[in-house]
């Protein structure tokens, strides 16, 4: 896995971002899929850039509500007053948010996503507020193949189960393949 460490290693680094003279910007930082087999140790690399780096927060795709990504509108116990609670793109601004078993995510928990990854804010329209949340994070996402392991007679989006628009927002999708060894 050296290619897939170097390439953390330049998204916690990251890059700069450019505003043209059209005005387009171009975001700096870097999104990276990791694709394969299961129990090639695609977690424990996300479970490590969160030890390493002190921007870094990690979530289970399949644990985590578009809520708990984006942010939660509360009522305070003791005011009784709305405000609201970050989820994890937005505690990751200007650091990495690593989603493990994004491929289990639900549809609609996904497009949360979206935005963030052209945008990089989070809009909020619940009881009331109406804002827009900075999440300027590069994402590390791991996801497994559809049919259990990788076929390699498939081409990538038969093999995972995810929309086009959203896997072409990835800069990097290293497939990760188990190879069988007898010995």
């Amino acid at each position: 896995m050296t290619d897939v460490k170097k390439a953390v290693l330049l998204q916690m680094v990251g890059g700069t971002t450019l505003n043209l003279e059209d005005g387009v910007k171009m975001r700096g930082d870097l999104n990276i899929m990791l694709m394969g087999d299961p129990g090639i140790a695609k977690s424990q690399l996300l479970k490590s850039m969160t030890r390493i780096y002190p921007r870094a927060i990690y979530t289970n795709g399949k644990g985590s509500s578009s809520v708990g990504l984006t942010a939660a509108v509360m009522r305070d116990e003791v005011t009784k007053e709305f405000q609201l609670e970050a989820g994890a793109l937005v505690l990751a601004d200007q650091g990495v948010c690593c989603i493990d078993e994004f491929d289990k995510m639900e549809d609609e928990d996904r497009t949360a996503i979206y935005e963030v990854m052209e945008q990089h804010t989070v809009s909020i329209a619940k009881a009331g507020i109406i804002t827009q949340l900075n999440a300027r994070t590069a994402i590390l996402a791991a996801a497994n193949p559809l049919y259990g392991r990788y076929n390699k007679k498939l081409s990538l989006m038969k093999n995972l189960d995810l929309p086009p628009a959203l896997v072409s927002r990835f800069d990097l999708i290293f497939i990760l393949i188990d190879k069988e060894n007898t010995e």
